[in-house]
């Protein structure tokens, strides 16, 4: 049997070192563990995942954040540059940059298991982990995919600069990285997936929550091929991603369970791995709104989403709490500390990266562009069933001729997806969804700016705004990528 080395000090921690080059893309071949059991795969592929968060920039350039005003909270440079949508400079916590450098990180990983499970002879026991890898590396691409290059077109040439897909372990610390286009970016991530669909597992998960399951699995291709026009394969992947089918019994438990928690019951149960909603968690060094009261983010304008009726004329039962108004929170992270010295060390928490609620919407929007309304339908006001204070389905149900009224929409496809994207937009505030739906359905976003004399004024990212793209590292230049235009 052929022994693989990977770099590190142990396989359980997967740590890129070499040059700046390298912290992005490559691999250098030293201090090496050896891979020679299905035992250290296992445990290398779970490390195939991003160690690093995209919250506060995402949640930041959407229009789920706000200017609450002068002498309002404080300044954070991860919050105040993404509102105005300038590009951050360096590599900080909470960067794109930072999560850029995490997403290869988890590539890498990726790659190293599949090239162990390649040379060696493990038999078929080591599937399900070549699997998970195949569709952890498709998920990584994915996410840089959608914040580092233009948003794939729907029946588009799709020929503007991709990503970087890395298949293979690095060797050297400068190596021959090209972009690609959108199109060939998009048309790996699915080869990846499909491949990875005919393996992964459910089997020998310690917790299987941060693990790519079959269920994690058919909902982030759910989310993949509405990016894609293939509503029929959105429909059928969110279908299979709940158990039995069942996704009633299995959402956030937000006017139940959830309501009747203490707020710091909440804050301990979010994002905890025995949430049945919850389909993939990850561990994320992060200082999303910990201890803080920014300036720019969740504010009172944004707390309407709840105080006030939507379409179902109903209102959302979500907590809506405060470090004193206008600072709004949805206390959904616990922190959690890892600890290199007394007193010394690195917040993190846990993040849901995939759903069962979005997952269920997804399929919404899924029926609804093949013209099912009827299903697409049935969707919403199952989600809404979780959601609204006191629901009742004489009351609260859903309809066309509600869309119609709400939204002034007499188009009934155009007024669903409204509808659906609205109802993902109060679920996931501050947790960083809303800027995937923004780049996939190609929305303005609009700002409110308020000078220190109390003049407001809004300022909008417009579709085809090349700052609608993040800005590749300015170290990435090293290894021969072209940076985004500007």
């Amino acid at each position: 049997m052929k022994t693989i080395r990977v770099l590190g000090i142990s396989i359980a921690v997967f740590v890129l070192t070499a040059t700046s080059c390298n912290k992005y893309l490559d691999v250098e071949p030293d201090n090496r563990t050896v891979i020679n059991s299905i035992d250290k795969i296992a445990q290398l592929v779970g490390t195939a995942y991003p160690s690093y968060d995209y919250l506060s920039f995402a949640e930041s350039a959407s229009d789920n954040a706000e200017d609450k005003g002068p002498g309002v909270g404080t300044s954070v440079d991860t919050r105040d540059r993404p509102y105005v949508w300038e590009d951050q400079i360096g590599d900080g916590t909470n960067t794109p940059t930072n999560y850029w450098n995490g997403c290869y990180e988890a590539i890498a990983a990726a790659n190293q298991a599949l090239e162990a499970i390649e040379n060696g002879n493990y038999g078929n026991q080591v599937l399900q982990y070549k699997g998970e890898a195949l569709v952890a590396r498709a998920y990584a691409h994915h996410m840089l995919a959608v914040f580092f290059a233009k948003s794939y077109e729907i029946g588009g040439a799709n020929d503007s600069p991709g990503i970087p897909y890395v298949t293979k372990p690095g060797t050297k610390v400068f190596g021959d990285f090209t972009r690609g286009t959108v199109k060939s970016t998009y048309e790996n991530i699915i080869a990846d997936l499909e491949e990875g669909l005919k393996y992964v597992s459910d089997q020998n998960h310690k917790v299987p929550k941060y693990h790519f399951t079959k269920a994690a699995a058919h909902a982030f291709a759910s989310r993949l091929y509405l990016f894609t026009g293939e509503w029929d394969k959105a429909v059928q992947h969110a279908t299979l991603a709940a158990p039995s089918g069942d996704f009633l019994s299995n959402l956030r438990p937000i006017n139940t369970t959830f309501k009747n928690m203490t707020s710091g019951e909440f804050n301990a149960a979010f994002t905890r791995s025995d949430v049945k909603s919850t389909l993939l968690l990850a561990n994320c060094y992060s200082t999303w709104t910990y201890n803080e009261t920014a300036r720019y983010g969740y504010g009172a304008r944004l707390s309407r989403m709840f105080t006030e009726a939507n379409v179902t004329s109903g209102l959302l039962d979500n907590k809506v709490l405060s470090y004193g108004a206008p600072n709004y929170t949805t206390y959904k992270y616990l922190y959690y500390f890892f600890y290199t010295g007394p007193g010394i060390g690195f917040p993190y928490i846990m993040q849901p990266l995939l759903t069962l609620d979005e997952t269920l919407l997804n399929r919404a929007e899924g029926y609804a562009e093949l013209g099912n309304f009827e299903a697409s339908l049935a969707d919403l006001n199952t989600f809404y069933s979780t959601k609204i204070r006191n629901y009742s389905p004489t009351q609260h149900a859903v309809t066309l001729a509600k869309i119609a009224a709400f939204y002034s929409e007499s188009d009934p496809k155009q007024g669903l997806i409204r509808t659906i994207l609205d109802a993902k937009k109060a679920e996931f505030l501050q947790e960083g969804l809303r800027w995937i739906d923004i780049v996939r359905r190609n929305l303005p976003v609009k700002h409110n700016v308020i000078n220190t004399e109390g003049i407001e004024t809004d300022m909008i990212l417009e579709p085809g705004d090349p700052r609608r793209v993040f800005q590749i590292p300015e170290e990435a230049k090293i290894a021969g990528i072209e940076l985004n235009p500007r």
